[in-house]
């Protein structure tokens, strides 16, 4: 009779919490999961600098297996089944966490490789040893001078920054999901769903060895959406659900002039500048405007949908903003929003090279000038498709295509010679906001934050989700968290505390109300 008393007892004891965690408001969760944070604020920043103190170079193998471990280690922390995995290059780590009861499996992913980092460029620090600053970095200063972390008790500021590299690409959402993680199991509010989480060690490196790991390992992605928590949120700082990344293929364009450089005075007007046939081959490829002229280049896009052509419009405006942050008077596209112009397959010069510039400038007409160029994607174009259009439009110019240096039999028959050499690229992905899992998302988030939710059908980043679209029939919904101003892939990169802090209430939204 006495254990039965105290079994009912305790039952009634538990009834409020589990009642509290089932009917809990989106205000109640905010609010409880920024108080978690605010009483745990030193010791969530010490695990992510920790993290950021780890070098992540994309192909430093010791170090990016020593940040799969960590990994490994805090989601085990969290009681979280964690396995760092080979993929034939750099490891990823895995883990699962069954919720009781729950009928429905999500998965997250986010990568742990960082950019190449060029110390020279990083002002007052290295790369990895985060440091802070109260406030941004503006192009061409050194300013605001870094700060001391705060002493336990003092709080941090939204607008203080985290200098290091992978402060925002990709660390800080991979230690705000498992902090979200954290504060929901403080505050009594159980996880909607079974969570799965894979975090990639070779994201930077164009991710050569996942698609042959999902191949091979199909089980482990069986749920039901997979959240992306890579890139930035919209540009106005507003809560972002994007539902679609662009694809990328990228070639090099070299155009041959003599066999060696040769002295501009003795043979200038009479030996082949390639510079000047490179500019001219590539300002045939664009108009003043930024449209391709490459014949079809535009032929295969997907047209968005109805939800997704409204959800375009109902998008904030923001470029008169961005053109003064990044100073310049008159954008391309004719007009068009920069959201628009995203959802259009792109053509860019990305570097340009030939003999020799500034103080090595030297007074030669160049052996050859080569253009980088990458082919941003859409939904609908195929890599090899677009290549070969690029292709044909160099044919068209008059020019003889080869794959390798020319010989000297190749040099005394053509006149105007190419290379055009590039790597295999992948495709866009884009998934439909009209399925229930993309509005089940929506609505975790509707209503939640102060500011409305942007929906963006199109990231203009290349992430390649194809591998888990196409071929896994896994739908992928990006839920980015740091700021825009990131300087991701560059030096200085950063993470604003604020959008920190949001991200860990965004994360905690999702895992308590996808269900």
């Amino acid at each position: 009779m006495r254990k039965a008393i105290v079994s009912i007892v305790t039952i009634c004891l538990l009834l409020p919490i589990s009642i509290t965690a089932q009917s809990i408001s989106k205000k109640e969760l905010k609010e409880k999961v920024r108080q978690y944070r605010i009483e745990h604020e030193h010791e969530i920043i010490k695990e992510l600098v920790d993290f950021l103190s780890i070098p992540n170079n994309a192909d430093d193998q010791p170090n990016i297996r020593r940040n799969a471990e960590l990994i490994k280690s805090m989601m085990e922390k969290r009681g979280i089944t964690a396995q760092v995995m080979e993929t034939g290059g750099s490891p990823l780590v895995y883990g699962e966490l069954t919720v009781p009861g729950a009928a429905r499996t999500i998965m997250f992913y986010a990568h742990f490789d960082g950019q190449a980092v060029d110390p020279s460029k990083w002002i007052d620090q290295e790369a990895f040893t985060p440091i802070l600053r109260p406030g941004k970095m503006e192009a061409g200063e050194t300013g605001p001078e870094p700060i001391p972390f705060p002493k336990t008790g003092e709080r941090y500021q939204d607008d203080w920054r985290i200098y290091a590299r992978s402060a925002s690409d990709d660390k800080s959402p991979i230690t705000a999901l498992l902090t979200a993680m954290d504060a929901l199991k403080s505050i009594g509010v159980p996880l909607g769903s079974n969570v799965r989480f894979i975090f990639e060690g070779e994201e930077e490196a164009s991710s050569p060895n996942l698609m042959s790991f999902a191949e091979n390992n199909p089980d482990l992605f069986n749920a039901e959406v997979l959240y992306i928590c890579d890139g930035p949120m919209y540009y106005s700082n507003q809560p972002t659900l994007k539902y679609g990344a662009r694809g990328i293929v990228t070639i090099n364009i070299t155009v041959y002039g003599p066999n060696t450089n040769v002295h501009s005075g003795h043979f200038g007007n009479w030996a082949p500048n390639p510079g000047f046939k490179l500019a001219r081959l590539l300002t045939s490829m664009r108009d003043e405007d930024g449209y391709v002229l490459v014949d079809g280049f535009y032929d295969t896009v997907t047209p968005l949908s109805d939800r997704e052509k409204q959800a375009l419009a109902d998008i904030p405006p923001y470029d008169e903003e961005l053109k003064e942050l990044y100073g310049f008077l008159q954008s391309e596209g004719s007009g068009k929003s920069l959201m628009e112009l995203i959802n259009r397959p792109s053509l860019n010069i990305r570097g340009l090279e030939s003999a020799w510039v500034g103080s090595q400038a030297r007074t030669v007409i160049p052996s050859e000038a080569t253009a980088a160029i990458d082919i941003r994607l859409v939904k609908g174009n195929e890599p090899a498709d677009m290549v070969e259009k690029v292709k044909r439009h160099v044919r068209r110019q008059g020019f003889y295509i080869v794959s390798d240096d020319p010989d000297r039999e190749t040099r005394m028959n053509y006149a105007n010679i190419v290379k055009i050499t590039g790597d295999g690229g992948y495709p866009a992905s884009r998934t439909s906001m009209d399925l229930p899992i993309s509005l089940l998302t929506i609505e975790a988030l509707t209503g939640y934050h102060d500011d409305d939710v942007v929906l963006v059908p199109t990231s203009g980043g290349s992430v390649p989700l194809y591998i888990f679209t196409k071929y896994m029939d896994l739908p992928t919904i990006s839920v980015p968290i740091v700021n825009h101003d990131n300087n991701q892939h560059q030096p200085n990169e950063n993470l604003r505390i604020g959008h920190y802090w949001q991200g860990i209430e965004t994360f905690a939204a999702i895992l308590t109300y996808v269900k």
